[in-house]
Parts: C-alpha cells; structure tokens; sequence
C-alpha cells in the first residue's frame, strides 16, 4: 500500500507568493515623518517586536490558503487480476541422467537448478512436479508455494524409482494432475534423456489424452546421443559389495517421440546437449507462456487541511493574546 499526496483545490495556492511581497513591502513602505513615541512597555527587548504582529498575520494567511487548497492524504493499493497458467513439470529421474557430460555437473543436477531458476520466475502461476524412470510419481502437486516446490526439486535424486524411462506412464501422470485444472492454459514440460521403454501406457497414446484435455506438451530431449560415462552402481566380485563405478554407455534420446508428442499438441521439441543450451530451452519456454496480469488501481483520499486551518486561526489571534499580555503593542 502507497501514501499519496494531493490538492483538491490547487489554484489557492497561486496566492502564496503574494506573500513574500507583501513582507517585502511591510519593511520598504515610507513612514510619515513624525514625532513618535515608543507604546512598547519598558523593557520590551528592542523594536522587532513591533513586526510580530504582522510576521503572525503572514503566516496565519499562509497556512488558511493551504487549507483552502485541500491538502488530501491517499491510501492506493492495487488488485491483480491474473489468467493463470498450470505448469507440471515432469523431471526423468532414471540412471542415465547421472550421465556426466554436462561438465562439471552430471543431468539432472543441471536440469534441477535450471527447473528450480524457472519456476522462480513464475510466482503467479500454480507448478506441479512428477518424476519418473520406469514408474511415475507426484512429488507435488499444482501449487504456488515456491519454498516447498524448490524444496522438492532439490531433493530430487536418480534411481528413486525403478529403472527404466516410461515416457507414456509420465505423460498420463502429469496429464491427470491438469485435468481438473480451470486455468486457461495448461502446460507439460517433459524433460527426459532416454527411449520409452516401460509403462503400461503407450506416449502417443499419453500424448492423446493430453490432446483431449487442452494441455501442451513442451518436450526436451537432454543429453548427447551416443556413449557417455554414467556412474553405476555395481556388486564387487571379491566383497560383493555394492560399489559405484563411472563406465561408459550408449544413451539414445528418441527425438522422433519427443517431436511427435509437442507437435500434437501444439507445443515444441528442443534439444539441449549442454547446460547453458538447457537454461535457454527454459528461458524460451518462460518467454512463449507468460501469464497476462491486469492491475486495477483503488485509491482512498482522506482531508488533511484541518491541522492547517487551526494553526492559521491560532496565529490570527497570536497579536491579539501578545497585546494583552503586554508582550508587544501595534504602531
């Protein structure tokens, strides 16, 4: 809320600066020679208080012509009225997205601090998050609270289902979070490295389902296609332990689904084989699904000249209470 200032009557004000005139004209003004004699009790302390008088009367009419313009004090505060848009973001959290080739970080830590700077960006809109690998999971559902939403996308972590990448059973996950949503828009951003290879729901059939329900799908295919060292976790021959070993792997990104799926729905295919690729994906997607926001402006004036109008009366009758008081008397 913003404190404003105003004059309902500004032209009041225009008298203003007659008085530094009329001040200017008190002291220069030519006084009749004659013999005078001094009114002021003895021991009044000198001339000057002759003019108080009229320095009261100066004032006392600056202040009435104050009061006269109206100063008013405002309270304004405004309303958004937003369209908003639903977003659930649907991270792949299979082995391969260990892949180290987003140096110095692996794939989905990359991915989690570009998803995590998206949805910062976003404070009017409700996001949502589903992981997935051979299975899917909701870790949160459509929500406007950024605290725990990045709370959630920091704990993500690989291998928290298991492996594999169901692209068909992510898409219908994320779809079934949107399908009772009544924002004007409804987004999926997918987000995967690999081939669909589990799930008992096929992703252009996922892909229908979000065709029918008015949703698009924004797909992003991460990572380089071809061998690429993955960390594995893997038994040790001697102590049969489980050790996590770097070995090298073919990782394929099916680019012809992930295009299929955006363009049935009426979103887009993108490509991102290195960490600033990925942050400008995301920053595309930011820019292309912007939520319209309409501001309405209330404003509440209250009157403020009463404190004015008061002192300019007080000092109207400041000569009258000084020439009783034998402080000063009037040529």
């Amino acid at each position: 809320m913003n404190v404003l200032s105003r004059f309902h009557d500004p032209l009041w004000l225009t008298l203003l600066p007659t008085l530094p005139a009329l001040l200017l004209w008190h002291h220069r003004r030519d006084r009749p020679a004659a013999l005078r004699f001094s009114r002021l009790p003895e021991g009044a302390g000198g001339s000057w208080r002759l003019h108080l008088p009229f320095y009261a009367r100066c004032l006392a009419a600056g202040l009435l012509i104050v009061a006269l313009a109206r100063p008013q004090l405002g309270y304004a505060w405004e309303e958004s009225l937003t369209e908003g848009i639903d977003i659930q973001i649907t991270l792949d959290v299979s082995g391969s997205m260990g892949a180290q080739d987003f140096q110095p970080r692996d794939r989905l830590t990359v991915a989690k601090e570009v998803v995590a700077d998206f949805i910062a960006r976003r404070p009017a809109d409700r996001i949502g998050l589903t992981i997935f690998s051979g299975k899917a999971m909701t870790r949160s559902p459509l929500t406007t609270d950024r605290r725990m939403l990045r709370l959630l996308v920091d704990s993500v972590s690989l291998n928290a289902l298991p492996d594999g990448t169901a692209i068909g059973l992510a898409l219908a996950n994320a779809a079934a979070r949107l399908k009772d949503s009544e924002a004007e828009t409804k987004v999926v951003v997918l987000v995967t490295d690999g081939v669909n290879n589990a799930g008992a729901i096929d992703p252009l059939s996922a892909t229908a389902i979000c065709k029918g329900l008015g949703i698009r799908v924004y797909t992003v295919g991460v990572g380089t296609s071809g061998r690429v060292p993955v960390p594995m976790s893997l038994p040790d021959a001697l102590t049969g332990r489980r050790t996590t070993r770097t070995v090298l792997m073919n990782v394929e990104v099916d680019e012809a689904l992930l295009q299929e799926i955006a363009e049935r729905t009426d979103g887009r295919f993108y490509k991102a084989t290195d960490r600033e690729t990925l942050r400008s994906i995301f920053d595309e997607i930011d820019r292309l699904e912007r939520t319209p926001i309409r501001s309405k402006r209330y404003v509440r004036y209250r009157e403020a000249f009463q404190p004015f109008a008061w002192a300019g009366l007080a000092l109207m009758l400041a000569p009258l209470v000084a020439r009783a008081s034998h402080l000063t008397v009037e040529p």
